[in-house]
Parts: structure tokens; sequence; C-alpha cells
């Protein structure tokens, strides 16, 4: 599982239809301090994020397949939308 930030939408004519009422979302997997990966990646989003949103992405694909049966081709889904993202705060790191 993984953070990324919601970075467009992908619309497609058609689809296998076990995603037939699921949306696809270009997203970009955020690194530990925020910053974002190179390449965008496409997961499958059912629980209603925004462009901009920062979001859970699950790799894990039985949780595709428990949602959208054993024959579904998907992999990559939000699983949450974030409110915030605190980070603890680093002892010693020299800042004064």
């Amino acid at each position: 599982m993984f953070l990324a930030r919601i970075a467009g939408a992908v619309v497609a004519a058609a689809k296998h239809p076990t995603l037939n009422g699921c949306r696809f979302l270009i997203a970009e997997r955020l690194e530990a301090d925020g910053s974002t990966q190179a390449e965008p990646i496409l997961v499958v989003d059912w629980m209603g994020a925004a462009n901009g949103s920062t979001v859970m992405v699950s790799t894990d694909g039985d949780i595709a397949r428990a949602r959208f049966g054993n024959t579904t081709p998907a992999r990559l889904v939000v699983v949450g939308i974030v409110d915030r993202v605190q980070r603890p705060a680093i002892v010693g790191s020299g800042a004064t």
C-alpha cells in the first residue's frame, strides 16, 4: 500500500465487464518527503477521489477480486481518501 496524488482521469470507451461503474484515475505515487515519482500510474476508484486528492492505493489484487470478481484484471485500487498526513519530528536533525 502507498500514498498517491490524483492527477487526472481516464475515460475508456470499452473496458472489462467487471469494471463497469468504476472510474480510472491517473495517480502519482508519493515519496516520504512528499515529492512524486516520475511515472504516473493508473488506479481503479470507487471511493470518489477528486483531482488533487491524496489517496491510499492498495497493490493487493485480492481487494479488486473481492469487489469485482475473480476474473477482474484490476490490481491497483484506491482504498481510502486521506484527510491529512502527519509526519513525526526528526530528533537530532541538527536544525536550530
